[in-house]
């Protein structure tokens, strides 16, 4: 364990749905662990080089536990496919401490919580803080079938379970998820969040930027995203030591610096989680990542460097 890190002990395992796997985690010596807030995320020590991040599900409010929702990706690298054979209960794993890149706005005076598939995972922790607070708040949890949805018990017995709407694509077409219907009218205080398969958040949130949600109160939290390494070859300047690090095509600068010998923090590999955010000092990078907003984007004053590129021929980075 370090102050980065926790030991942590799969205290109970259940198989909620098809493919996805709940885990409670607990201090191996039952003290409580650190709190966290409604969106955050754990990243999870899957075994040598392999981490992976997963959203917490529980109350915010319970400090007794950390509640994971893993789905078994058929696409996996290796995290999800690892979790389900090998993580039962009893075993001690290692995590980091919770990080929050999907926070709520505390200004809101109405949220709308949006869920796809294994994308309520952050959502159900928003909801457990939202009610507790007794803030204005609504819960769609999308699937594409209710035998491949998980948490359901859980949703319809919650204090805030009138709250919730459930919408699966093999049911009914009058309770599908309908944007245009469903999303209230924009207003200043109307902020809604959005988790779940990347085809799926694209579409909702384009719907919402349609209807006149303002983009800065539309807020995203991707778990996966396709790197797209083309383009042109170009090159990285080490501001603290003056080094040059030529980035070829088709490589990302990751790469190119894992081989001139510089190690660089990774996570995710897909520009989803920030692990690897850089401050830019001179140059435009070529964004190719879910994490920076638009506006931080269009400041070109940071970068993902798992499988963002440039613009210009070179890029000054503060390393």
């Amino acid at each position: 364990m370090t102050e980065q890190t926790l030991n942590v002990l799969i205290a109970r395992r259940e198989e909620q749905a098809e493919g996805i796997v709940v885990l409670d985690l607990v201090a191996p010596d039952g003290t409580p662990l650190p709190a966290f807030e409604a969106g955050a995320h754990l990243d999870v020590h899957v075994g040598p080089g392999l981490v992976r991040q997963y959203s917490l599900c529980g109350s915010p409010a319970d400090t007794a536990r950390y509640r994971l929702g893993i789905l078994l990706d058929p696409a996996s690298r290796g995290g999800s496919a690892a979790i389900h054979r090998a993580f039962h209960a009893g075993r001690q794993v290692t995590v980091s401490r919770p990080r929050n890149n999907f926070p709520l706005s505390a200004g809101a005076a109405h949220s709308v919580l949006i869920g796809g598939g294994i994308g309520v995972t952050p959502i159900l922790a928003m909801a457990h803080h939202l009610e507790r607070a007794g803030q204005s708040f609504s819960v769609h949890y999308c699937a594409r079938e209710r035998g491949k949805a998980a948490f359901l018990k859980e949703l319809a017995e919650a204090p805030y379970h009138a709250r919730v709407h459930l919408h699966f694509d093999d049911e009914a077409e009058a309770q599908r998820f309908i944007p245009a219907r469903d999303l209230p009218e924009p207003a200043p205080g109307t902020h809604l969040y959005v988790c779940g398969p990347a085809g799926f958040m694209d579409w909702v949130i384009a719907e919402a930027g349609k209807a006149g949600h303002a983009a800065t109160n539309i807020h995203r939290e991707y778990f996966k995203a396709e790197a797209d390494m083309a383009g042109g070859a170009f090159e990285v300047v080490l501001s603290a030591s003056g080094r040059t690090v030529p980035v070829p095509a088709g490589s990302s600068i990751v790469q190119a610096l894992a081989g001139a010998g510089v190690k660089i923090a990774l996570s995710c590999e897909q520009g989803v989680c920030g692990t690897c955010l850089c401050t830019v000092l001179e140059g435009i990078p070529d964004h190719r990542d879910v994490y920076l907003t638009e506006e931080e984007k269009a400041a070109n004053d940071q970068i993902l460097l798992c499988c963002s590129r440039a613009k210009t021929p070179r890029l000054v980075l503060d390393l």
